[in-house]
């Protein structure tokens, strides 16, 4: 796992930070309650008891011994493309950097100093070969390995390690990005190997990490399942199990053990403001890797179920201003274009809370959960609009990573109007490019659309699901959500191109 510290995840009207260091090929690759006796006249409720362990934990020595055989590490030699590099005169390599880097300047210039030619120049560098090493782990008998798929991503020769010494060259069978898996398999027979944990773990269960730290080789490291379902900057999977076994660079492949000696997860990636094992580590978790492993042994790659829906996740204020009583589930932001969503009906401001019955937390839930289903399936969405639920059933198509997303119509440019107040702190006037809703020109600093984080230049498209084009109609939609009797309204903006829904609160109503 090369680490690689990602930079601060940046949300519009909102913010989160994440730092991850994930692994990429390249380097070597890898993140009872007790009191006073209750008295006759007074009884604790809802006091928890801690079920007494069945044995003391002592060690799991008889555990490493057993599964280790069927651990391995993963030796790669892979190559890197061509790639056009600044270069001024002489030996001087210049970065590849674009021309509206803030240090373009500043390397083209060391560039003339040193060489005479200037930054500017570009010649085509040759590919550039690697070695690389992370984990994996045998699932069957016949040679079957899984192990990450940024640990064989690009690899000319895939060299499988066990642990006794013994090597093998491997073939890879399948890889899938979007969970970064890979199966690569080796000739052989009646292989030591490795199975899926049959009931799902818990958050404090413990578990073993086994792999290849820094080229090591058959490290084994303890701790507990820290928690379950955790989305990391970065990815587009984001149901991680979290755990707090040492896990370093060249752990990335590796499996993670329960105490029964089957795989919990495969260890992907590690938090790490250093580079440095902190204590949370990463692994996707066993459910999600046998699904996708299945699928890559068949060696005709991955398909999942294609909705076509641009989506974020419902907000309390968003929640409010829909009159729905939880914040949970997904906001439609734009169907795609004939999409299987489109046919069907769905609409922007649509909120999906259920799919065949299952709730929906987030975006992000609900992405996974179609993801998950078969292309070419039929699936009943449960949608919040207008104020009460309804069903749409939708039959999926198959996701692509170039799904095409088309761009709205745009209606007719209005006539010049001067910017005109409104009454929640917001200086409007009617969009003039043609792309519709109402332009912000100002706020007062200390409004609600301040403090939601609105800014100048932003664009109101909606309010509660209704196009305003003109500050009449503005005022007129929140005049409507106060008569609804809730005090926040749902407001769809656009910002540099990409709409997003906020719920702006109103105030008391008066």
């Amino acid at each position: 796992m090369r680490p690689t510290l990602l930079s601060r995840t940046r949300r519009w009207l909102g913010a989160s930070m994440l730092a991850l260091i994930v692994g990429i090929g390249g380097v070597s690759t890898a993140y009872v309650l007790t009191g006073l006796p209750a008295t006759a006249q007074v009884q604790k409720a809802a006091q928890i008891v801690v079920p007494e362990a069945a044995q003391p934990q002592s060690g799991f020595a008889d555990l490493v011994e057993a599964v280790k055989p069927a651990v391995v590490s993963i030796l790669v030699e892979a190559t890197e493309g061509p790639q056009d590099v600044q270069r001024g005169g002489g030996n001087f390599n210049m970065p590849d950097l674009p021309k509206d880097h803030p240090f373009h300047d500043f390397f083209q210039q060391f560039g003339d100093q040193f060489g005479g030619q200037g930054g500017d120049q570009q010649e085509q560098q040759a590919p550039r070969k690697f070695m690389a090493a992370g984990s994996g782990f045998v699932i069957s008998s016949d040679g079957y390995i899984v192990t990450n798929n940024h640990v064989v991503e690009n690899a000319t020769k895939v060299t499988v390690v066990f642990d006794n010494g013994d090597e093998e060259t491997a073939k890879i069978i399948g890889t899938d990005p979007r969970t970064d898996l890979a199966v690569v398999k080796i000739e052989g027979k009646d292989l030591p190997f490795v199975s899926f944990e049959t009931t799902p773990s818990r958050v404090g269960d413990w578990v073993v990490a086994v792999g290849n730290p820094f080229g090591l080789g058959g490290t084994v490291t303890a701790g507990v399942i820290s928690a379950k379902g955790r989305n990391i900057g970065g990815s587009n999977y984001g149901d991680f199990l979290q755990i707090d076994a040492a896990v370093n660079t060249g752990n990335s492949g590796g499996p993670t053990f329960n105490t029964k000696g089957e795989v919990v997860g495969v260890n992907t990636a590690i938090y790490s403001p250093n580079g440095g094992n902190v204590g949370i580590a990463f692994a996707i978790p066993a459910s999600t890797v046998k699904t996708i492993v299945d699928q890559l042994k068949t060696g005709n790659g991955i398909t999942r179920g294609y909705l076509g829906v641009s989506i974020q996740d419902v907000t309390k204020d968003i929640a409010d201003g829909v009159g729905l009583q939880h914040a949970k589930g997904a906001i439609v932001r734009e169907p795609t274009a004939d999409s299987p969503a489109g046919k069907a009906g769905v609409k922007s401001g649509d909120i999906v809370t259920a799919v065949d019955g299952t709730p929906i937390d987030d975006a992000l839930g609900l992405s996974r959960t179609i993801a998950g289903k078969a292309p070419d399936s039929t699936v009943e969405l449960t949608i919040w609009r207008d104020g009460a639920e309804t069903k749409i059933s939708v039959k999926l198509g198959t996701l692509t990573e170039d799904a095409a997303q088309s761009e709205p119509s745009k209606p007719t440019p209005p006539a010049e109007v001067k910017p005109a107040p409104s009454s929640v702190g917001l200086t409007l006037v009617p969009n003039s490019d043609g792309s519709g809703g109402l332009l912000i020109q100002d706020i007062d600093e200390n409004s609600p659309a301040a403090e939601k984080g609105f800014a100048v230049g932003d664009a109101i498209l909606e309010v509660d699901n209704k196009p305003v084009a003109t500050v009449d109609e503005f005022e007129t939609a929140l005049a409507a959500v106060k008569a609804k009797g809730l005090n926040t309204a749902l407001i769809k903006a656009s910002r540099g191109g990409e709409a997003r829904f906020i719920g702006l609160p109103l105030g008391d109503g008066k």
